[in-house]
């Protein structure tokens, strides 16, 4: 933990301080070795968080990216039940910042329980497995809407660069088919569209990952990758034909719009300059 109560006042571990958790109001002993991240642990037991988990730099550097009254912010459900979340914006979004392996049962329930709800998970473990591939026009654009993509594969060197079905040929031959059933019809190149698909991006591509972790892509909830870098990468599907993709949102637009959108759904939606550094101090 971050914060305990010391005096009333949630403050910071430093050494041989001693304070009180501000969720179950048990002591807390503050760890501060040279070798360890400085925080807060309970006296001779567990964490009364269940989820709770051994903090890494990568989760304090992410924590220490909002201000302080926006962390460890503790929700109580209906029925009593009390957790502790990573993030809870001025919105009402809750952030759970995830380095460790994770049971599908537990990723639904704090789904369930945080019901506005964002995963930032660290792919920087499997970054080697996740190969992001060509651009695709915004799902909602008006040349997406005639377009079925070939599933881009690790060594499939067509399909990485680009290959399409058109849903409208497949239609002439098969009236009233769906999208996801378009399989086989004369099979186009991204060349042929390249201008138009380049106007129309919005940040998605398509991607394989190899060996995936599949709680992940069962998440109701949105799941942004953090692999390191200048940009999120958002897990999504593409539209009515099935196709998972990605969609890039840079860090920056992140942090920006978790603290102003009211709904996680919402996040990277809208598109308007951000503040300025200047802005941001006033």
């Amino acid at each position: 933990m971050q914060f305990a109560l010391v005096n009333g006042v949630r403050t910071e571990a430093f050494p041989a301080g001693r304070g009180q958790c501000p969720t179950c109001g048990a002591p807390l002993i503050a760890k501060c070795g040279p070798r360890i991240i400085h925080h807060w642990a309970h006296a001779g037991r567990r964490d009364c968080d269940p989820w709770w988990e051994n903090e890494t730099e990568w989760h304090r550097q992410w924590k220490n990216q909002f201000p302080p009254e926006c962390r460890e912010i503790h929700h109580v459900a209906p029925d009593g039940e009390v957790h502790r979340a990573d993030i809870k914006t001025p919105t009402g979004i809750y952030i759970e910042i995830q380095h460790s392996a994770m049971t599908d049962a537990e990723r639904t329930a704090r789904e369930t329980f945080y019901s506005n709800l964002v995963w930032v998970i660290d792919g920087r473990g499997f970054r080697d497995n996740f190969d992001i591939y060509h651009l695709l026009p915004a799902p909602e654009s008006e040349i997406a809407k005639d377009l079925v993509w070939s599933k881009a594969k690790r060594h499939m060197h067509g399909a990485n660069r680009g290959m399409f079905f058109r849903w409208s040929e497949y239609l002439q031959e098969h009236p009233g088919a769906s999208k996801a059933a378009v399989k086989s019809v004369w099979i186009h190149g991204i060349g042929d569209i390249e201008d138009q698909v380049n106007q129309a991006y919005r940040g998605h591509h398509q991607y394989d990952w190899v060996r995936p972790r599949r709680v992940w892509l069962d998440a109701a909830a949105p799941v942004y990758i953090d692999f390191g870098d200048d940009h999120l990468v958002r897990l999504e599907t593409y539209d009515a034909s099935g196709l998972l993709c990605i969609k890039l949102v840079a860090r920056q637009k992140f942090l920006h719009d978790v603290m102003v959108e009211a709904r996680n759904t919402e996040i990277a939606t809208r598109f308007y300059p951000l503040p300025t550094i200047d802005q941001r101090s006033e």
